[in-house]
């Protein structure tokens, strides 16, 4: 847990503010580029080998969609980043893949740090890779630390040609971006409520270690999940309440429908979190219950055998003199009165409801 929420900085420590260096894992194994021109009449997609080959791009009236996937090479970060004016500290922040979710106004262009957020079924564990996103005047530049299927469906919209987005600007398109992130939060928060039930069926049937290991791992992915969304609220507000020139009017409604759906998911996690603070005492009354249930059947089995010790224990007496000893009956009339007795016994154990 600690070691997905708190990352070394070491290989950062003293150098100077901007220093390009990468923070995190190598997750492709070379850094690809994609870039996307379109307009309300035209789309031009293609596979950029170079970052030297967005440039032409920068200054047409179509809208340019530049998409980074891998973060590893920083160079690719400086020069797509001093080409467009990129302020060292945000070129910086794009390779640092631990940042919080954030907005930055610097005037020329929007910085916004978003989290894609998954579920690891190999390691058990939730997990997230970081997207940077750029917001210009004219274009939209994104990193992903990951190769992902994230904007898949933005990419599609691009394509239909009559879609809205092929008649609205770049701050249009972070916009689309941005909600496809926060849209697959809910689909995460689902996933979650449905482990919660599962949990919840399995604290009161099957209270076992393997449960209360399944309850601790789901606690550390809420609390995960909850510290990659909360700051996303607070960077969707401000560029909602934006007074930037690259945000227009008509946008700022989107971004508030996107601020919403943050908001929603917010609610749908503390409702998780309220619901799962109390299940490890369920576990744990469940355990105890279970105990109570063996040690009654214990004492029950204990109880019956109490008259039977003594009875055993009477009859190996040492003594020369037992009337029944020279008695032709008196063996199977010990058994008999062995068996009634036990029979007794859970017939007044039963009627009282003791098992």
């Amino acid at each position: 847990m600690l070691r997905r929420i708190f990352r070394k900085r070491s290989e950062k420590a003293g150098l100077p503010p901007g220093a390009m260096v990468h923070m995190g894992e190598q997750r492709i194994e070379k850094v690809r580029i994609t870039m996307i021109d379109y307009d309300e009449h035209h789309v031009l997609e293609r596979q950029v080998e170079k970052p030297e080959d967005c440039f032409p791009f920068r200054d047409r009236a179509t809208v340019t969609w530049i998409n980074v996937h891998g973060l590893h090479e920083p160079e690719i970060i400086h020069k797509l980043g001093t080409y467009f004016g990129l302020h060292p500290l945000v070129m910086e922040d794009i390779g640092t893949t631990d940042q919080r979710p954030k907005m930055e106004d610097y005037g020329d262009y929007i910085f916004v740090v978003l989290k894609t957020l998954y579920h690891d079924e190999t390691e058990g564990e939730m997990k997230a890779h970081q997207v940077a996103i750029i917001i210009g005047s004219n274009f939209v530049m994104s990193f992903q630390e990951a190769e992902g299927h994230v904007f898949d469906q933005v990419l599609s919209r691009i394509k239909n040609g009559a879609a809205r987005i092929r008649t609205m600007g770049a701050d249009y398109l972070a916009y689309s971006l941005m909600d496809v992130v926060v849209d697959n939060y809910f689909a995460l928060v689902e996933r979650l409520g449905q482990r919660l039930d599962v949990l919840e069926d399995r604290s009161v049937m099957e209270p076992d270690p393997e449960t209360a290991q399944a309850i601790h791992s789901f606690r550390r992915d809420l609390v995960f999940l909850r510290r990659s969304v909360l700051p996303v609220r607070e960077a969707v507000a401000r560029l909602e309440r934006s007074e930037s020139k690259l945000v227009q009017k008509p946008t700022t409604v989107y971004f508030s429908d996107v601020y919403d759906h943050t908001v929603q998911v917010i609610d749908n996690i503390e409702t998780l979190r309220d619901m799962v603070s109390p299940l490890l005492e369920v576990y744990v009354s469940s355990v105890s219950n279970k105990m109570n249930e063996v040690i009654k059947v214990l004492t029950v089995i204990g109880t019956i055998f109490l008259p039977l010790t003594f009875l055993t224990g009477v009859y190996g007496m040492n003594f020369r003199h037992f009337p029944e000893l020279d008695w032709e009956l008196a063996y199977p009339l010990f058994w008999l009165v062995n068996l009634g007795v036990v029979v007794g016994m859970l017939a007044y154990f039963r009627r009282k409801r003791w098992f």
